[in-house]
């Protein structure tokens, strides 16, 4: 059977931000579906819940995996729902993961941090979108930097999810993963701060960085990462090939 692969994308952005990695599986023949979460890209007029997060995840893993093992992959924001969801207590057809990006536990000052921070911009000119456009000029090559915001940003939504993670028990659900994991950062993401206690919780886990990169790692470096997902598949196609 062929992996199918769900992708889940972080906060403001959308499905757009995994236009290479879209391109990429469909050349390699994986079938791929990349959600739009509540409140985002296509559904920006939604309210952002996390049981409408969760719903969203389920939905698109349980269609793919009626036509095969699963791979998740899970960006920011998408990669701590995304760990939240592999590591249920009532653990959902996924066979593996790759979280990038994800590795810091949304909760006390952190948290609070970076909800005044992103407050604070929003009442710039423009919500401060011209200084986002800003770095993201200057940090993504020219082949993603327009998929990062093709589908709109998520202001609205954006102080209503940082909230709600705060709810999420990651510690727990990342002891309960028993698939094969990567975690990947760039060196430079501000989210690699609990990056060697999530590895550390999850028995069959890597921990990747990637030299001279930022928190948008899949678009940054999208070559790296789709030769990230490229081991993740390898992986899980060899053990299916594995007699029983």
């Amino acid at each position: 059977m062929t992996v199918q692969v769900v992708l889940v994308h972080g906060i403001r952005t959308s499905a757009t931000m995994w236009r290479a990695q879209l391109a990429h599986l469909a050349e390699r023949g994986n079938p791929a579906t990349a959600v739009e979460l509540p409140g985002h890209g296509v559904r920006m007029a939604e309210t952002f819940t996390l049981e409408g997060a969760f719903a969203t995840i389920d939905a698109a893993v349980r269609d793919a995996a009626a036509n095969g093992p699963v791979l998740l992959v899970g960006h920011s924001m998408g990669g701590l729902l995304s760990i939240a969801y592999v590591g249920d207590e009532d653990r959902p057809p996924v066979d593996g993961f790759v979280a990038a990006s994800a590795t810091a536990l949304p909760r006390g000052v952190g948290l609070a941090a970076y909800r005044t921070l992103a407050r604070g911009l929003d009442r710039l000119p423009r919500r401060g979108q011209w200084l986002a456009d800003l770095v993201l000029d200057r940090t993504l090559p020219p082949e993603t930097r327009l998929d990062f915001g093709a589908g709109g940003y998520a202001y609205d939504a954006q102080d209503a999810a940082l909230r709600s993670l705060s709810v999420l028990d990651l510690l727990a659900a990342l002891r309960r993963i028993d698939v094969p994991t990567w975690f990947v950062n760039g060196q430079f993401d501000q989210l690699r701060v609990n990056e060697r206690l999530f590895a550390s919780l999850v028995p069959d886990s890597e921990l990747l960085v990637v030299p001279r990169t930022s928190h948008l790692v899949t678009a940054m470096r999208p070559a790296v990462f789709n030769a990230v997902l490229d081991v993740a598949l390898a992986t899980l196609e060899a053990r299916i090939a594995e007699p029983t």
